[in-house]
């Protein structure tokens, strides 16, 4: 029922299949074509879909064909078509196993488009993980360029299967693939993309708490999508408490590591910082292995808190424990050398200890370093791609293994 929202079809782009049988006018005089973009109009489905054999003929038939559909029988024709069932999807590669859920490449027989099939494993005695429940919950709502868009729900005995979109790799195989040496214009185009999905996020009360490379999905144009809610939650009220077992370690902030569950969507901007600056510098900025480890690299690079640049650290009881040497900040300059001044100051203001005063992502797509990207980003609707401008284009970069790559300035034909 929640399929394809975002590519509501036009008459411009509705691609006709035609069955033999839908060649001659139907019985009330509408041709085929006008009756398929009805039907397209009604149900939010793709543009390029299949319908099955004989099922608009017989949806013509029906008395009730022009009236408003109601939420009964628009799911029942949605099921008629072929959405909500397994069979409807073939599996090609297993992508990947995580704690509750195993992720296959697979083909719609619907659009013969590729999808991602998150196939959630059902306890019997538990019924549907949590996570799951809040993944499906929220991406439902959520109808962005750059979030990952849930194509349908298919829900069997032993299973819940997420179908979304299908793109190519993560941000974490795209910086393998050339070598972590980024383009810095393919850097910016990709924070800005972040930052623009989870602007939308946070405008809707939505924090999505586990932030990272391998979350972060990118298709073979270079639009960025953020993927993986399991963690997410809607935030209704700013103090609300939440679990501080969240967010892979070198993406947490330092807040949150020393047990603080009062945080709000700055819980995510500190995450942002880290993506940025592994971006540029081809690195983790703070990969530790354990808790203690990972304060250490954080007050080693921007040094031990104090009262005054963190108002009540002396009186939190986990930061009292570990007795932290006294560390003085260093200039990021020197371990993000490819960044300009404009870069390095955003940066720093994703990086600051108290989270109320880390940049939220709204404030950061405004900041000088994106004036390259022109003036045209900002207006751009949500549903619409970076890419639909001329002047937002993917560079090579320099560290590719692959010579697929055009040179700076023309448009990708090649897969990354």
């Amino acid at each position: 029922p929640h399929s394809c929202q975002r590519f509501k079809a036009t008459r411009a782009s509705c691609q006709i299949i035609r069955n033999p049988t839908m060649e001659e006018k139907m019985h009330d005089g509408k041709d085929p074509t006008t009756v398929f973009y009805d039907l397209n109009k009604r149900l939010s489905l793709p543009a390029d879909i299949r319908i099955p054999d004989g099922y608009l003929e017989k949806l013509q038939l029906s008395p009730t064909f022009d009236q408003p559909l109601s939420r009964r029988s628009r799911r029942a024709s949605l099921s008629e078509i072929g959405f909500g069932k397994l069979e409807t999807y073939v599996k090609l590669d297993k992508l990947g196993e995580g704690t509750y859920a195993t992720v296959f490449k697979g083909r719609s027989k619907l659009t013969e488009n590729l999808v991602a099939l998150k196939e959630i494993r059902l306890e019997h005695e538990e019924g549907a993980p949590c996570t799951a429940i809040r993944e499906v919950s929220l991406l439902k709502d959520l109808k962005h360029a750059n979030i990952v868009t849930l194509h349908d729900i298919i829900h069997t005995e032993k299973s819940l299967t997420l179908v979304f979109e299908y793109l190519d790799k993560d941000l974490k195989q795209y910086m393998d693939d050339c070598g972590n040496i980024l383009s810095m214009y393919n850097v910016k185009i990709f924070l800005y993309q972040i930052l623009r999905g989870l602007a939308y996020c946070h405008r809707r009360k939505v924090l999505h708490r586990d932030l990272k490379p391998q979350n972060l999905l990118i298709n073979d144009r270079g639009e960025l999508k953020l993927a993986d809610f399991g963690l997410a939650r809607a935030k209704s009220v700013p103090t609300k408490t939440y679990s501080n077992e969240v967010v892979t370690l070198w993406y947490r902030p330092p807040d949150v590591l020393l047990g603080s569950s009062e945080y709000s969507t700055q819980i995510d901007m500190w995450g942002v910082g880290c993506i940025f600056y592994e971006m540029a510098a081809g690195r983790p900025l703070f990969p530790g292995s354990t808790v203690e480890d990972e304060l250490h690299l954080i007050f080693r690079l921007l040094g031990t808190p104090t009262e005054e640049s963190w108002p009540g650290i002396s009186s939190i009881d986990e930061f009292k424990t570990h007795k932290f040497p006294k560390y003085k900040a260093q200039p990021l300059i020197n371990h993000a050398p490819r960044l300009d001044s404009d870069g390095i100051e955003l940066l720093m203001s994703f990086l600051k200890y108290e989270s109320k005063k880390r940049i939220s992502a709204d404030e950061a797509m405004r900041q000088p370093y994106f004036r390259s990207l022109g003036p045209r980003v900002h207006t751009l609707p949500e549903n619409v791609s970076m890419f639909t401008l001329k002047e937002v284009q993917l560079q090579r970069d320099p560290g590719y293994r692959n010579s697929s790559y055009p040179e700076s300035g023309e448009s990708r034909k090649d897969k990354i």
